[in-house]
């Protein structure tokens, strides 16, 4: 078995794929976004976001990390939800506000450092497929298969409104596309951690690709990498 890392810009359909790469070879699946969204969760909800100066209270997210517990439970229908300290928070952490403000809690060095650590657990056996932002340049900078997922915000900001409307959340396709534009910004620039292609990454551009297309893209990959390894 081996450790699979798959990185990419907001939206821009990684979790998916990832999810049912898993599911096909058989691997345990972690989003490790869901991990800073039920952070930020947390944030939102103890008083730490201040809408008035758009700023995280920095210093009392950091003294609370230790109470910020995330698993990952297994439903009947084969999904995955997020718990953050026992409770289901599936739902709510992928509502357009928590969106606004996962990136400015993600830039926090200190919540990085946090998360991290615990990727790295859940990776020690391997046979783990992960996506975020930094999992093939930090959490697992030797994984032995690395993918690197693009398309233009537009694309995927179209796909995150029509996610949305799936699930009966009202949104406005400009309002998605400019967070979608901000979070990039963020996520790229941000001094820890930034979001970047490794160096040994494979680069799928998946603007015009179907989910079955991206699926034969990644099998193959695998598939390759296993034999030769």
């Amino acid at each position: 078995m081996i450790t699979i890392a798959i990185d990419g810009y907001s939206s821009s359909g990684k979790s998916t794929m990832a999810k049912q790469l898993a599911k096909e070879i058989g691997y345990v699946y972690v989003d490790s976004g869901a991990m800073y969204r039920a952070t930020t969760l947390f944030a939102i909800r103890n008083g730490m976001t201040d809408e008035a100066s758009k700023e995280v209270d920095r210093d009392a997210l950091v003294r609370n990390l230790p109470h910020i517990n995330i698993s990952f439970s297994l439903q009947p229908d084969g999904t995955q939800h997020t718990l953050l300290n026992g409770e289901d928070v599936e739902s709510e952490i992928r509502g357009m506000f928590v969106s606004s403000w996962v990136s400015p809690v993600a830039v926090i060095p200190e919540v990085r450092h946090y998360l991290v650590g615990l990727q790295q657990q859940y990776g020690k056996e391997k046979g783990i497929v992960m996506d975020g932002r930094d999992i093939g340049t930090t959490v697992f900078p030797d994984a032995e298969m690395k993918v690197f997922v693009d398309a233009s915000p537009e694309v995927r900001a179209k796909r995150r409104f029509d996610e949305l409307a799936a699930k009966g959340v009202a949104a406005d396709y400009e309002e998605v596309l400019a967070n979608i534009k901000e979070r990039d910004h963020i996520d790229t620039t941000r001094k820890e951690s930034p979001l970047r292609k490794a160096d040994d990454a494979f680069v799928l551009d998946n603007d015009r690709m179907t989910r079955e297309q991206q699926m034969d893209v990644l099998l193959n990959l695998y598939k390759k990498i296993i034999t030769r390894g």
